[in-house]
């Protein structure tokens, strides 16, 4: 919904391979009082270092590396940067997607109780009743969010331009070059399914039968959102905090702005689907509101229908009746690549990130990591490309685009790029990327020194240690 989406997917790793590790419960019981340190509001327990030490012990063996730091050293640090980002955030009121919090921590907490076989099991082996155990992790994921927020915040201003990447390259020790894995180039062709108009148009009587209901005191707003919104706030009956209009996207703020306290507003189209907005309560420029937003959804026929008018068009490239890049222009639904003969690039993603230098940040080869969620291609492309050879081209498949919305899709593999050493005239966006990283870091520590200085900090003198990266937490 907000105009900046953040994500928490190596935060929620870290949690599940934390409480993977049975050795954290025997810690929990004997050391849970125990506090072991202190920044600004925030008290670090004894058990979330061991916790937060098990998940790095365990990430390590399962990406088969290992430090010689002591992973309860290390798991501190983390902890009080994360307890300093946190305080910070909150003096300079930073803003974060809340509700996808609580989507993502419902996601984890269903898939634990299959896991564990049922609720009973689960309270067993936490310790805890469900709410219970469901408010820590909001509490946990809430705070881990908001760092990563105020992190992103400070670093966010952070460029690099070509001769610093030439520097950084150069700087580095030839044979300590590192090495760019297995890299994919491809091509595709992408069709919605013909009656998109009329799932918009269903869509659209849905919500207004739903809003007719609202209206009429039938149904409460909260109890559609639960059953039907698409957004993680249908959790809490479509409510989100309280903020500022700027917060939201276009559309729904120009739709919030109009209303009064007890509205409903009309149907509001944006990039996200078809919302209907009851506005609670509005306290100077803070609008506390909720929603229902829901996709288009379609038949099974006509989901069918696109994947066989794809199904044709490959079967006329493979028998050079026309070529891939004739009809990704003739064809393809996909603005960004049919200009392009198809190329797929990560011009979407730049896009939906606000990064409108793209000329020079777009990129065309893909890792094997950029697929999935955190890289931002589909998964479904990925396996379609690993059963094809260069210069072949896939059956139709299904598979969604960055905002959820079903299409069909053909792709070629054009080029695969063998993993190699990095060189600047190949693979300059990679070290672009490094360069990068490496500013930012350094940018981030200097302003974590000062936030260090400037905030409370308790160590427990038995966890005290030379070893912290940061030497600012000794004072």
């Amino acid at each position: 919904m907000r105009k900046i989406l953040y994500t928490i997917a190596a935060i929620v790793a870290f949690g599940l391979m934390a409480n993977d590790c049975a050795a954290q419960q025997q810690r929990r019981q004997v050391m849970l009082d125990k506090v072991v340190a202190v920044v600004g509001g925030s008290s670090i327990l004894h058990s979330e270092v061991a916790e937060y030490a098990d998940a790095l012990v365990a990430q390590r063996r399962q990406m088969g590396y290992t430090s010689d730091r002591d992973p309860m050293n290390e798991a501190l640090e983390a902890l009080m940067q994360q307890k300093l980002l946190y305080n910070q955030a909150l003096i300079d009121s930073i803003e974060v997607n809340t509700s996808d919090v609580s989507a993502r921590i419902e996601t984890y907490l269903q898939a634990l109780i299959e896991q564990e076989g049922g609720i009973p099991a689960l309270e067993a082996k936490e310790h805890m009743p469900i709410f219970t155990y469901r408010e820590m992790l909001r509490q946990r994921y809430e705070e881990q969010t908001y760092a990563q927020s105020m992190q992103g915040e400070v670093v966010s201003r952070v460029t690099v331009v070509p001769g610093e990447v030439e520097r950084f390259y150069n700087r580095i020790d030839k044979d300590s070059l590192p090495v760019i894995g297995e890299q994919y180039v491809y091509a595709q062709i992408t069709k919605f399914p013909s009656s998109l108009k009329e799932a918009q148009q269903r869509t659209k009587e849905r919500l207004l039968d739903m809003r007719e209901r609202v209206i009429t005191g039938k149904t409460k707003f909260s109890v559609l959102a639960r059953m039907y919104s698409v957004d993680g706030s249908a959790l809490h009956g479509g409510e989100m905090e309280p903020m500022p209009s700027s917060a939201f996207v276009k559309p729904f703020a120009d739709a919030l702005e109009k209303l009064k306290p007890g509205q409903v507003s009309e149907i509001v189209e944006t990039e996200f689907g078809f919302h209907i907005i009851e506005l609670i309560d509005k306290k100077g420029d803070l609008y506390h509101c909720r929603h229902i937003v829901i996709r288009p959804t379609f038949t099974r026929e006509e989901l069918l229908q696109p994947a066989r008018e794809l199904d044709s068009i490959a079967n006329l490239i493979r028998l050079d009746s026309i070529t891939f890049e004739d009809a990704a222009l003739r064809f393809s639904d996909d603005a960004s690549s049919k200009q392009n003969g198809g190329i797929v690039s990560n011009h979407d993603i730049l896009e939906r990130q606000g990064v409108y230098d793209g000329a020079r940040m777009t990129a065309t080869r893909f890792l094997k990591e950029d697929f999935g969620l955190q890289g931002g291609k589909s998964l479904e492309d990925y396996a379609a490309l690993m059963r094809l050879k260069v210069g072949e081209v896939s059956d139709s498949f299904q598979t969604t685009d960055l905002m959820g919305n079903q299409m069909s899709k053909i792709v070629k593999l054009v080029e695969i790029i063998p993993a190699h050493t990095a060189s600047l005239e190949e693979d300059y966006i990679r070290l672009e990327e490094m360069a990068l990283t490496e500013k930012q870091e350094k940018v981030f520590q200097r302003w974590l020194s000062e936030k260090i200085d400037g905030m409370y900090v308790y160590i427990d003198p038995e966890y005290r240690s030379d070893e912290f990266v940061n030497k600012n937490w000794i004072k």
